[in-house]
């Protein structure tokens, strides 16, 4: 069965980035949304496998939007792994602390991302 990402990021560039290696590699359907609130609605129309949540956002940051998926019974079975520039062993500990499955550095290799996401989910590659 082919996994389902939703990328949350206001960057277009990094939407478009992940979505066209998840799909290359992984072979992997990927939604995506530019900010925190479209992130919780599509979460919850949309039913991903893994969601990619950018922490630093303008309006609604990752920490909250993830608080919000956590918060919804529609949405808080999804893991989340966090992309951010913030990967100090303090930041990384304050993550972990709100729940999610791990983080990712920004900038990620684009070739290694499939990878990533798949050893931290567990998931086999195609």
């Amino acid at each position: 069965m082919t996994k389902r990402i939703l990328v949350i990021d206001n960057e277009p560039y990094i939407q478009e980035v992940a979505q066209i290696c998840l799909r290359t590699v992984a072979g992997w359907q990927v939604v995506t949304a530019g900010s925190g609130p479209d992130g919780l609605l599509k979460a919850a129309a949309e039913q991903p496998d893994a969601i990619l949540l950018d922490v630093m956002m303008p309006d609604m940051d990752g920490p909250t939007t993830f608080e919000n998926l956590q918060a919804s019974t529609a949405t808080r079975h999804i893991p989340v792994i966090f992309l951010t520039a913030k990967v100090q062993a303090c930041d990384l500990r304050r993550y972990t602390n709100l729940g999610i499955k791990a983080a990712i550095a920004k900038p990620f290799s684009p070739l290694d991302l499939a990878n990533q996401v798949s050893v931290i989910l567990g998931w086999n590659l195609k």
